[in-house]
């Protein structure tokens, strides 16, 4: 099964990480990631209100480059500025570039985005922010670079997610029901602590940086593990950071069903279920800065010729991914 249901919002600048076997880690969930999401991302990429193909596109918290790769394979003519802060991901990302024949199309730039001064990153038509801003100490400042790097009609996406995925049911695994949820419940306000933007509503974030949401999008998404093979290794991955995360915080029970859970050579193992299902919420806004002549044109107008309007972006959310070009099954 799978399922997308997108409706109006009123969703990797990774932070430094602790030794670089974290970034390894942290690489393969991404990579798992991108190949769950492919799809998702597409659909993101056509719905975007943007006023031209850009060909200057910046990559904020470019990871090992889900969001780079799906905007070149989009915009033939484009050119993608990847920023991480993690030297081990650009270089994964670069390795790929170099495989599939596009590094003279990617630059890469290792920026920590809570610096005060970043390197020059020209006048993007474009800057894709996919999971990233939530990891900022201070996201405020970042928006408002973003907007002054902006070139005219440039557009800026931001990709969040409500929380981490799941994958069991609330009844799974047998013996100890409910053993995700309690999980995510340990590690709450530890994680809370430490990204206190993560589920945030961006939009007053972008306004008060002194940008304009041109349109919003959440997608409620379902992906069964017999529909991609990437979400039993998905899963694998995500209970072992919890497993990680949360050993000086669930009982002992619940870390004993999770070691179960992640023996892969056990029968109970969590590759061998075939219940498993993704659910996660990604929600995207879509900003660029105010052109007053532009506004006092589109007051002048008939909305129904606003290409930007209300109505026109649920006709626009309506024609991508109401219109299964994804495999996505969706409504406005």
């Amino acid at each position: 099964m799978r399922t997308t249901t997108p409706h109006q919002h009123s969703p990797h600048a990774h932070g430094p990480t602790a030794h670089p076997h974290a970034d390894a880690i942290q690489a393969q969930v991404l990579d798992l990631d991108a190949k769950v999401m492919a799809d998702h991302v597409d659909a993101v990429i056509e719905w975007m209100p943007v006023h031209s193909a850009p060909t200057r596109i910046v990559d904020l918290g470019a990871g090992t480059g889900a969001g780079t790769f799906a905007l070149l394979h989009a915009f033939p003519d484009a050119v993608v500025t990847a920023v991480d802060s993690s030297a081990e991901h650009l270089e994964l990302l670069r390795d790929r570039a170099r495989r599939d024949g596009l590094d003279d199309r990617i630059r890469t730039l290792q920026v920590d985005l809570d610096a005060a001064d970043w390197p020059d990153l020209g006048r993007p038509d474009l800057v894709w922010a996919s999971a990233s801003m939530h990891h900022l100490a201070d996201p405020g400042r970042a928006l408002r670079t973003v907007r002054d790097a902006l070139g005219d009609k440039g557009l800026f996406v931001v990709l969040e997610l409500s929380g981490l995925p799941r994958f069991l049911s609330p009844d799974t695994p047998e013996g100890r029901p409910g053993l995700e949820e309690r999980c995510h419940a340990a590690l709450e306000p530890s994680a809370s602590a430490r990204m206190p933007h993560r589920g945030s509503d961006w939009a007053p974030k972008l306004t008060a940086a002194g940008l304009e949401v041109a349109a919003h999008l959440a997608l409620d998404i379902a992906i069964d593990s017999t529909e991609n093979e990437a979400i039993g290794p998905y899963a694998l991955a995500a209970l072992t950071g919890l497993r990680r995360a949360g050993a000086e915080l669930l009982p002992a029970e619940d870390l004993a069903a999770l070691d179960e859970l992640l023996d892969t050579t056990s029968p109970h193992s969590i590759l061998s279920r075939s219940d498993l299902t993704l659910r996660t919420t990604r929600f995207v806004w879509a900003a660029r800065r105010p052109d007053t002549d532009e506004a006092d044109e589109a007051d002048e107008a008939d909305e129904a010729d606003d290409p930007f309007s209300p109505a026109a972006e649920a006709a626009n959310c309506e024609r991508v991914l109401g219109g299964r070009r994804h495999g996505l099954d969706s409504t406005v």
